[in-house]
């Protein structure tokens, strides 16, 4: 299958294929993750905690349940969330007196107890955060990674003494997210989404999107900044300086799996997965070429090529096993090895090792004597020119227009007055969807691409996976 041609099918096919999922579980949209999917996800939480918890936050572990007396104190949340949460009603044989909900999200399980652990502003400010699962009804089509009901999820949630101090909270976030997606080898744009269109309860939501094939986007993540739309209902407050009580600000910042189905998508060629070599559970796999009378140096040589490179930290696979090499290659390209080195007994007389990369196909070959080194500066290289090429693939998808008759299968740039009804009209008739305005002012001058009026506004829309 060709992901050009038809790129829900290739999707689907590679997933299963390379091993990242099984979809066979009996509840549609919770699926199994086998090892090799899980190690992948297990690299990018790595990557998560290593950032958070460098920045100061602290990692905690909230109840899966949340009774329906907290879940409805904030009234707009309940709101966006009550059509797709899950409800415990009953234990056993006997019903519930109060019934219970599988957390959507966790603002309604975690604020109950902000409310009882700050009490001062030497409490402040407050950063933790969680990796859990959560669960939504998604009634959609679904879709491995992107679209699933239950939700391999990192969220974090902060309080602050302020309006100012949450909005540095909310920079700090930014600046975690360009070192987790400098990782992944991930482009992104931040914008800030339309009022109909943020977070239930927050005071403004930064969407974090990339592009995926035709300039369709997908929404990786979101950063929410609460206002005390939050510490109000429950009562979060603290004692400030002159004594006087006040109500926290809050923000949160959320990912989930989509980071792995955005890595797919982006990446991912018509052989398979190419993955970033910092989440690559084999970041490279030795390929003996086996010949009648060389077979056991060969191997020999092989184990000791491993050994060398397993000392110096990378991760790296021999695959001595009967297939042909040319099988061999076939399956470790659609796992998205980053790097294949292949060792035969000429390699092995001439002082060199064959490597080819995953990324672009290109071949050559290093120094035995050298190969440790050479290998990790080969998986820099590859890197950085992943991130290049995602980069700039994304911007090539994003074309600015003046109007929104048929309207092409890209990111669009347009004005908009910034009304709401205006807004809502230009989705209903293009079929996209607004994905909101810059977070990092750009500057516009022009006429909306809606009703024709001046405006300094400019939003971008797509079709959203």
């Amino acid at each position: 299958m060709k992901k050009d041609e038809n790129f829900s099918e290739w999707y689907n096919e590679i997933v299963e294929e390379a091993g990242l999922t099984d979809k066979r579980y009996p509840i549609k949209g919770m699926n199994v993750w086998p090892a090799y999917g899980w190690k992948i996800m297990r690299y990018v939480d790595s990557y998560i905690r290593e950032e958070l918890d460098a920045t100061h936050h602290d990692e905690v572990c909230f109840p899966l349940l949340i009774p329906q007396t907290e879940f409805q104190k904030e009234k707009e949340h309940i709101k966006g969330f009550d059509a797709e949460v899950y409800w415990v009603t009953k234990a056993g044989d006997n019903e519930l007196d109060i019934p219970l909900v599988l957390r959507p999200t966790s603002e309604t399980a975690m604020y109950p107890m902000f409310s009882l652990w700050i009490r001062s502003h030497s409490d402040l400010p407050l950063k933790i955060y969680q990796l859990v699962n959560t669960f939504r009804y998604e009634t959609k089509q679904t879709r491995a990674f992107i679209r699933v009901r239950e939700i391999h999820f990192f969220e974090s949630h902060t309080c602050h003494v302020d309006e100012e101090d949450a909005q540095k909270q909310i920079e700090e976030d930014i600046q975690i997210l360009s070192r987790i997606a400098k990782k992944l080898c991930m482009p992104y744009m931040l914008l800030r989404r339309t009022e109909w269109d943020k977070f239930p309860g927050a005071y403004y939501t930064v969407g974090i999107d990339t592009t995926l094939i035709k300039g369709r986007s997908l929404q990786l993540g979101s950063i929410h900044h609460y206002h005390e739309n939050f510490s109000k209902p429950f009562d979060i407050k603290y004692e400030d300086l002159n004594g006087d009580l006040k109500y926290v600000h809050q923000t949160t910042y959320g990912m989930s799996e989509r980071l792995l189905g955005a890595v797919i998508g982006v990446h991912g060629d018509d052989k398979g997965l190419v993955l970033p070599p910092a989440i690559a559970p084999f970041q490279v796999v030795i390929i003996p070429i086996l010949a009648k009378g060389n077979v056991e140096e060969v191997e020999k040589q092989a184990c000791i090529l491993r050994d060398e490179l397993r000392a110096a930290g990378i991760r790296v696979e021999l695959d001595d096993g009967d297939e042909r090499p040319g099988n061999k290659f076939f399956k470790w390209e659609l796992k998205g090895v980053p790097l294949r080195l292949e060792l035969g007994e000429r390699d092995i007389k001439n002082g060199v090792v064959a490597f080819a990369r995953r990324f672009d196909g290109q071949k050559g070959s290093f120094q035995r004597s050298e190969v440790t080194s050479l290998v990790k500066a080969e998986l820099d290289k590859i890197a950085e020119e992943m991130d290049a090429k995602a980069w700039a693939k994304m911007k090539e998808s994003i074309i600015s227009v003046d109007d929104l008759e048929n309207p092409p299968e890209m990111i669009l740039r347009f004005g908009w007055c910034g009304d709401e009804n205006c807004g809502k009209a230009i989705e209903e008739k293009t079929g996209l969807k607004i994905l909101g305005t810059p977070y990092i002012h750009e500057e516009f001058h022009g006429k909306c691409a809606g009703c024709g009026k001046d405006t300094d506004i400019v939003v971008y829309s797509a079709r959203a996976m």
